[in-house]
């Protein structure tokens, strides 16, 4: 479908009216424009991260940092992707109160401490750092949007984190690998997903 901008019009990746600050673990994959191979290479089974992985690892780890709220559990930088689930332990909108609307998105903005608001501030942090690595002011690193999948229990969790532990001994095989095209750069939910 395309606007009269000429853009094409994406689709939400979001479950319409899920509340995002929901505690709960959620896997995302967060592509590279294009799918640019930026963040290193796989060798011998193993992510070799590059200087830009180095940058994206730190940004990753730092999440619970500026987000107290969020564990990390599993994740993985691959060339042109990373995949990582997120776990929120408490809703932050909801701290310290006894009832309170939810605080899904509204208007088309991301609720604070919800899962866009975290992956929108990861990647706008690593894309500054890396256009000032490269002296590249306003390039793009990142696909405009990310792919989400909320974690639905402990059987799930369980095969999500093989599927990140084993990504880099089966990339080969991954629907990532390949030459960088734009068309490349879209994830979609797995075979083996509940």
């Amino acid at each position: 479908m395309t606007r009269a901008s000429g853009e094409q019009r994406r689709r939400s990746i979001r479950l319409r009216g899920y509340d995002y600050t929901r505690p709960g673990a959620y896997f995302v994959t967060i592509c590279t424009r294009n799918s640019e191979y930026l963040f290193g290479d796989i060798v011998d089974g193993e992510m070799v991260l590059n200087e830009a992985g180095w940058i994206a690892r730190r940004g990753w780890q730092d999440i619970p940092v500026h987000f107290p709220h969020v564990e990390l559990d599993e994740w993985v930088i691959m060339p042109n992707h990373l995949h990582g689930i997120v776990t929120i332990r408490v809703d932050p909108a909801r701290r310290g109160t006894a009832c309170r609307a939810p605080t899904a998105e509204r208007f088309g903005k991301a609720a604070t401490g919800s899962i866009p608001t975290i992956i929108r501030s990861f990647k706008s942090a690593i894309t500054k750092r890396m256009n000032e690595l490269w002296n590249t002011p306003g390039a793009k690193v990142w696909q405009r949007n990310y792919w989400e999948h909320v974690v639905r229990g402990e059987r799930e969790l369980h095969r999500v984190r093989e599927y990140i532990i084993n990504n880099p001994t089966k990339w080969e095989s991954d629907r990532l690998h390949g030459p960088p095209s734009e068309s490349s750069s879209e994830y979609a939910e797995e075979e083996w997903m509940v």
